[in-house]
């Protein structure tokens, strides 16, 4: 076997955390892979993977190792379609499964500017909050929340992470005097999101200890839409992204509570998710790149100047 196929069973294998399941994506019997592993280790007179029955683990060698590999597969997956203009233009369908509420509230503007960019470049989008499994489900590309990947063998790329503020309704406070310590939160109800996506507990970090305060709830759901409505008709408190509430606060249809306290866990992270990085379509690479910029850029016009 060539070095640069042993390179690419390594990068699979360590982005798989699968022999299996590396062989499954390119195609090839896992005794091939291990073999492959097994010259790459005797090539580098060093360990890769620390293996047991269930799992592997990546060797300190690893680690260093993957990091060049990747860099110089990409740099020669590019080098090739820019000498020979393979795959060099973004064009057919493009598959994409998104989180429903983050697309709707913030991500049109990215799909339309893609679209205007890239008008060879068709989009079919599903929008869900459940997990979902990429490759079974046929898609090219999510955007997603971790708790909807289903599969641990995709490739993911941070987009954004969108921290989340702690809101009531002035009808609910009036009945309830708003907390000024996170204990008094133990009194309160809450409008949280499933138990399924987020523990039904609050974790503050005060004077370098965890407090864990137990949420007390009758309505629960999988959307934040629906939990920022039931909290502006004054069911109860609700953790929610900022860019989804910011103007009902501006406005004074909700309130903030306890800002001077850290919330750990106080963020939700969105990715992109794909399913393989070896020979990435023009279509997904171009959508992968534009995405990066848009919310690159959005980040940039949001920070405030000095």
């Amino acid at each position: 076997m060539d070095y640069l196929t042993s390179l690419k069973i390594f990068r699979t294998v360590v982005e798989a955390r699968s022999f299996a399941r590396a062989a499954d994506i390119l195609g090839l019997s896992p005794p091939v892979v291990s073999r492959a592993i097994a010259g790459l280790e005797q090539r580098l007179g060093s360990r890769l993977f620390n293996r047991t029955t269930r799992q592997i683990s990546l060797t300190e060698t690893a680690e260093r190792f993957f990091t060049d590999c990747s860099r110089l597969l990409d740099e020669l997956q590019a080098m090739e379609e820019r000498a020979s203009n393979r795959a060099s233009e973004a064009t057919g369908l493009l598959r994409l499964v998104a989180h429903t509420t983050v697309m709707m509230s913030r991500y049109v503007p990215l799909i339309a500017s893609f679209r205007r960019e890239h008008p060879q470049v068709r989009l079919d989008v599903t929008l869900t909050e459940r997990p979902v499994d990429l490759v079974g489900e046929g898609y090219d590309l999510g955007i997603v929340m971790p708790f909807m990947l289903s599969s641990d063998t995709v490739v993911t790329r941070l987009l954004e992470t969108i921290p989340l503020a702690l809101v009531a309704s002035p009808t609910y406070l009036a009945a309830h005097p708003a907390p000024r310590h996170p204990s008094e939160l133990i009194d309160h109800d809450f409008v949280p999101m499933s138990a399924s996506i987020r523990k039904p507990a609050l974790t503050f970090r005060i004077g370098g200890e965890d407090v864990i305060v137990p949420l007390r709830y009758d309505t629960s759901s999988n959307s934040a839409v629906f939990n920022r409505a039931m909290v502006m008709e004054g069911f109860g408190i609700g953790m929610l992204p900022v860019a989804l509430v910011h103007e009902e606060v501006q406005a004074g249809r909700l309130v903030t509570l306890l800002d001077a306290y850290e919330l750990v866990d106080g963020a939700i992270e969105f990715k992109l998710a794909f399913s393989t990085r070896t020979l990435l379509p023009a279509k997904v690479r171009a959508f992968v790149e534009h995405a990066v910029r848009f919310c690159s850029d959005q980040s940039a016009t949001a920070r405030p100047h000095a």
